[in-house]
């Protein structure tokens, strides 16, 4: 009898964890929807937090996006081994360059603009320490 009351208070339990999931997914995803149209704000990253969210919480939503015709394809690559494609890495690239020259042009040289453009560069360095090819 009390292992029937544990179960029922876990599964009890997975209810709130599945729906802070599911919302994590859905915010990420709006938040990497609306980093397409603002430079500073990178998409890539949103949706792989909202793809690894969705896995874990909707199995709906999770098919969804690695059926998406842009995002999809990203979405299975990064889950073969962490890969991410020459063409990407040069579009992220220049994305987070562009945003640098933004925030040096509106900012100035200040702690905030220099702790954005450090975390930039750190970011481009580990991006092309990727693999570009799935493993064989």
């Amino acid at each position: 009898m009390r292992r029937h009351h544990l179960a029922r208070a876990t599964a009890a339990a997975a209810v709130p964890v599945r729906w802070a999931l599911v919302l994590l997914a859905v915010l990420s995803l709006a938040v990497g929807i609306v980093g397409i149209f603002v430079p500073v704000l990178p998409t890539v990253p949103f949706v792989l937090l909202a793809a690894w969210a969705a896995a874990r919480s909707s199995p709906r939503l999770s098919a969804w996006l690695e059926g998406h015709p842009r995002f999809g394809r990203y979405i299975r690559e990064w889950r073969q081994g962490g890969v991410v494609r020459r063409p990407a890495k040069w579009a992220a690239s220049l994305a987070m360059s562009a945003s640098a020259l933004i925030i040096l042009a509106t900012v100035g040289l200040r702690w905030p603009a220099a702790l954005s453009i450090g975390t930039m560069a750190c970011v481009g360095a580990w991006l092309w320490r990727r693999p570009e090819h799935p493993p064989a």
